[in-house]
């Protein structure tokens, strides 16, 4: 379990510092103190209130911890990884978008290489030369 320092925290939950300190002092988001009495929020509580809350994550300026790429494709969707499973040369990734789900399987190289985790902030690329679309049955009188 990762802990990551209020102003972390915020960033991730996509709120304003002082907005995170007020759920801290009303308790509704939980934190460790260290030895000097400062708080922590543990990553699993971040993941908590994401999920809890269905709140979006901030704007990506705000998230940017390294290089920033351009890319041309227009299906992007930004989500938390939920679960990463990896077994031989293939990696299963599942990305909580929203109050969606996406899978993705990729190789074990490129999860090695992006260093994916749970609760890591992610980005969904779709390349599709197909789309098909479903519509469920209705009952007719």
């Amino acid at each position: 379990m990762e802990l990551l320092t209020p102003r972390e925290a915020a960033r991730r939950l996509g709120v304003a510092y002082p907005t995170l300190k007020q759920w801290i002092y009303k308790g509704s988001l939980r934190t460790r103190r260290t030895a000097g009495g400062h708080h922590r929020v543990p990553d699993t509580e971040v993941d908590r209130l994401l999920a809890a809350t269905g709140r979006k994550l901030g704007p990506p300026a705000k998230r940017a911890r390294g290089v920033i790429v351009t890319l041309s494709g227009r299906n992007q969707l930004r989500g938390i990884v939920e679960e990463v499973r990896v077994e031989g040369l293939l990696a299963q990734v599942r990305l909580r978008v929203g109050d969606q789900s996406l899978t993705a399987v990729i190789t074990r190289d490129a999860v090695d290489e992006l260093k994916l985790k749970r609760g890591d902030e992610a980005l969904a690329v779709i390349k599709a030369t197909e789309v098909m679309i479903a519509r469920s049955a209705e009952r007719r009188a």
